[in-house]
């Protein structure tokens, strides 16, 4: 956020917070169209007000503690960049140490319980079939190098893996299905936001909705692609402020006090343009749990569970005086012990929190997206607005900049187009003076 103009904000406080383009001008001494644009972003970051009078003038209305809720909005922006980059790395360090826990936790305690047994047979206090039984386990070490020697294990453990991985998964499903190390981080952790590219999405559309316009637009046709409506009472339309400042737009004020809002510098095309589809509102994607396979989810599940029973038995083990005795080894893992237990209850309590997270998540999305839609409807069937957008179109004009109409161009010498032009306009008298 960019700090606002100090000339305009004590304009703005000398003029008891009510002001006009025209006022702050005439009091700060700057250009009129720096404070217009000025006056709109200091509206839309302090939910400021505009008020139209009845002979169409614009007044621009501030709560008096406009420079406490800048403040206030700085210092929420900068924290909320540095807890955003902070969970980064704790998400990172989390996801990397998961990914090592998943092979030594099981490869540790197998150890750990075989050890402890065959320490118990040479006492004599289990029978060879229970040894047989419980030596089987070690069956597991051939499980895992198949799928650990993977082409993704060096860029899996990066950053910004999770969003690379739903990205590529989107592209081409038959393709690149998880392998066995990626479905148990997607079980863990998922596949990335579904909605990254969401507010690139949302200014495409509404400047196609602007340019199919010609530049002209009433804000009920920009509401189905906004998130902040709810932020202001009905019939207040500074929701549209944020547009109005990204794109340099002007309200202006019809006949019967209604607000339409055109874009000088959009209605400037290099070459004319047809119209392009749009959707009609904008449309957020539901979060999925995973993106693996049932089989691979089942198989995690299945992991985890070998995880609990494995923690277990081991606890039991560590117990019983044979395993004071071993010492070495043992001891040490008897010192990892909560660590190991902690993350085997972890493997299946964080997906088990997520989804329940995911669940209220999406009946969100679904919201915002039936109220756009609401909006998108509203804008098909009211005649009221429809009577609006016409109006609208009175500030509709396009300006192709053709090679007809150039006064100049770099890419020619200076006389040259001033020959030219004397040549063009003498041309046009004589097609004159003959009819």
């Amino acid at each position: 956020m960019n700090s606002p103009n100090t000339a305009i904000m004590q304009s703005i406080e000398q003029l008891n917070y009510r002001v006009t383009v025209g006022d702050v001008a005439t009091k700060s001494g700057l250009d009129l169209n720096i404070v217009q644009k000025e006056l709109l972003k200091l509206a839309e970051d302090t939910n400021g007000n505009l008020q139209v009078a009845e002979t169409g003038d614009i007044a621009y209305l501030f709560p008096k503690n406009f420079r406490s809720i800048l403040n206030n909005k700085y210092w929420q922006l900068r924290g909320q960049k540095a807890l955003e980059k902070t969970w980064k790395i704790v998400f990172y360090l989390i996801r990397i140490s998961f990914g090592i826990l998943l092979v030594s936790s099981i490869l540790l305690m197998l150890i750990a319980i075989v050890v402890i047994v065959i320490a118990i047979n040479s006492k004599g206090n289990d029978d060879n079939d229970n040894n047989s039984s419980r030596g089987g386990g070690g069956g597991g070490f051939f499980f895992f190098p198949r799928f650990w020697f993977s082409p993704d294990i060096f860029w899996i453990f990066t950053p910004d893996y999770q969003q690379r991985r739903y990205q590529r998964q989107l592209s081409n499903s038959a393709e690149n299905e998880l392998n066995f190390l990626e479905s148990i981080y997607s079980f863990l952790f998922g596949d990335g936001n579904p909605n990254s590219n969401l507010e690139d999405k949302r200014w495409r559309s509404i400047t196609t909705v602007i340019e199919n316009n010609n530049g002209a637009i009433i804000a009920e046709q920009l509401a189905p692609y906004l998130d902040n409506i709810n932020n202001y009472s009905e019939g207040d339309e500074g929701y549209i402020l944020p547009v109005l400042t990204r794109f340099n737009g002007y309200p202006e004020v019809s006949e019967e006090g209604e607000i339409i809002y055109y874009f000088p510098e959009l209605q400037v095309k290099a070459q004319e343009r047809e119209k392009v589809s749009v959707s009609p509102y904008l449309k957020e994607n539901l979060w999925t749990f995973s993106l693996a396979t049932s089989s691979q989810k089942m198989l995690a599940v299945g992991l985890g569970a070998v995880n609990i029973v494995l923690a277990l038995v081991l606890g039991s083990l560590l117990t019983s005086d044979i395993a004071e005795e071993i010492g070495g080894f043992i001891l040490f893992i008897e010192f990892l012990y909560p660590l190991l237990l902690t993350y085997a209850v972890s493997y299946l309590g964080i997906p088990l929190i997520r989804y329940f997270w995911l669940q209220n998540r999406n009946n969100k999305v679904k919201e915002r997206n039936y109220y756009r839609e609401e909006k998108a409807n509203l804008l098909e069937s009211s005649k009221e607005l429809e009577l609006k957008i016409n109006y609208a179109q009175n500030f509709a004009n396009q300006t192709i900049i053709s090679q007809d109409n150039l006064a100049y161009s770099t890419e020619k010498d200076l006389l040259d187009q001033q020959l030219e032009q004397k040549n063009k306009i003498d041309d046009e008298w004589r097609k004159r003076m003959e009819n």
